[in-house]
């Protein structure tokens, strides 16, 4: 973008190039009912008073008693808490610096084969409203006998009711710059395909580099601490009014991805 600027004679190949960055212009949803989550399962054990969340980044083992139990590593919260319920049912609460940020359920069906979960979070949202939802998860494999039925591998099949501030998100280009914001606070300009700008208002993501590729494709490349921890790309159909979204997480491994739709 910047060496077609300065070419005055390639203009008529900039103005296609700055009308294909204008389709990402305006406020984009996601649309939970088109999401395909990841196949890698979440996996925990609770067993022994004691609980273990396998495939969180980084992974932790804290008493089951209800009570705030130190972690490191994680940038949204510093404690969890674990009160066991009944053999099918758990309930968590995570704080940052002692103030509540996530509440969450977990209950497995009678079967064993089935766990519904609730969730209220505002880690990342910046004195708003907290991100709410509720959705399933199935069972892929089941850990030792004895333990907590919410001990094993788990995939999340559905995600539902997720509210707007988690779902919605606003794009102005300018230019050769691009300036994103959220619901929940977080916001960025960066110069397209330039340098990592910062990202603000979000504990866990520390810089932000965005790039075309091709014609009507932003790829947005976020790092924590100068480490990739996940690559969200963006493809807008001829339209101008739908978008394809894939979310890359590179801690976990694991790939979302869904349709958007202009608003």
């Amino acid at each position: 973008m910047k060496k077609l600027l300065f070419v005055l004679g390639l203009a008529a190949l900039l103005t296609p190039m700055l009308a294909a960055q204008s389709a990402f212009d305006g406020t984009w949803k996601i649309d939970m009912n088109t999401a395909d989550f990841p196949k890698k399962p979440d996996v925990f054990l609770l067993q022994n008073g004691t609980y273990e969340c396998k495939t969180c980044t980084p992974p932790y083992s804290i008493k089951a008693d209800g009570t705030d139990q130190p972690v490191t590593g994680h940038p949204y919260y510093d404690s969890v808490a674990i009160k066991v319920v009944s053999d099918h049912e758990i309930e968590e609460t995570d704080k940052k610096g002692g103030k509540v940020v996530t509440t969450s359920t977990a209950t497995v069906s009678p079967d064993g084969n089935t766990m519904r979960f609730t969730f209220s979070d505002s880690s990342n949202t910046n004195g708003g409203p907290p991100v709410t939802g509720k959705g399933e998860a199935t069972l892929v494999v089941k850990d030792p006998a004895g333990s907590n039925a919410i001990s094993g591998s788990w995939r999340t099949t559905k995600i539902e009711g997720l509210s707007d501030n988690a779902t919605v998100w606003t794009y102005k280009v300018s230019g050769d710059e691009i300036t994103m914001t959220t619901l929940t606070g977080q916001t960025y300009t960066a110069k397209l395909n330039g340098a990592d700008v910062p990202m603000k208002g979000d504990p866990g993501v520390t810089s932000v580099s965005v790039k075309m590729l091709g014609k009507d494709t932003l790829e947005e490349t976020d790092k924590r601490d100068g480490k990739v921890i996940g690559v969200f790309k963006m493809t807008v159909a001829n339209d101008g009014k739908t978008a394809k979204a894939i979310f890359d997480d590179k801690l976990q491994n694991r790939t979302t991805t869904s349709d958007a739709t202009k608003q």
